[in-house]
């Protein structure tokens, strides 16, 4: 079995891909089967999340693509800028995982969620997407998080 455990620049062609959905790509370690059939293992760094496009390497030396799969979510697609900070107010007071970009909002799709967007007089479509969140503010735009941070306030974490 192929044991990926780094994540490297695209300088190297990939022998295939491997395509998993939002969670799977959350996760540091996984079996999984490669989209050629090759059952592998993923031994990443804890806080590792996986994005459409990142290559992983083998300590074998092998090199793989990975691909974001379609899954259900829910997309709002907004154009005006008022009701789109609406909505990912609305739904960050949630801690509910994002996708945003100029002419979309996205989340794993939830029927509460999608009625709350709604009562806002938003149209909300269930589709089957690729979902890629922000990795918020503190992450490294998605490869790994870090709880350590110095500074200093009156509250606990």
């Amino acid at each position: 079995m192929l044991e990926f455990n780094q994540i490297i620049e695209r300088a190297a062609e990939p022998l295939t891909t491997l395509t998993l959905n939002f969670e799977q790509r959350s996760r540091s370690r996984l079996k999984v089967m490669l989209d050629d059939g090759q059952p592998a293992g993923l031994f990443l760094v804890r806080g590792t999340v996986l994005q459409q496009g990142d290559r992983l390497q083998a300590k074998s030396g092998e090199v793989i693509e990975v691909r974001a799969a379609d899954e259900t979510v829910s997309s709002v697609y907004v154009e005006n800028p008022l009701m789109i900070a609406r909505s990912c107010y609305h739904l960050g007071n949630r801690h509910v995982a994002l996708q945003i970009n100029e002419r979309f909002i996205r989340y794993q799709h939830d029927h509460v969620l999608d009625d709350m967007l709604r009562g806002l007089g938003l149209e909300v479509v269930v589709e089957q997407a690729p979902f890629e969140p922000e990795s918020g503010a503190y992450g490294q735009h998605g490869h790994t998080h870090s709880n350590a941070h110095a500074h200093s306030h009156a509250h606990e974490h």
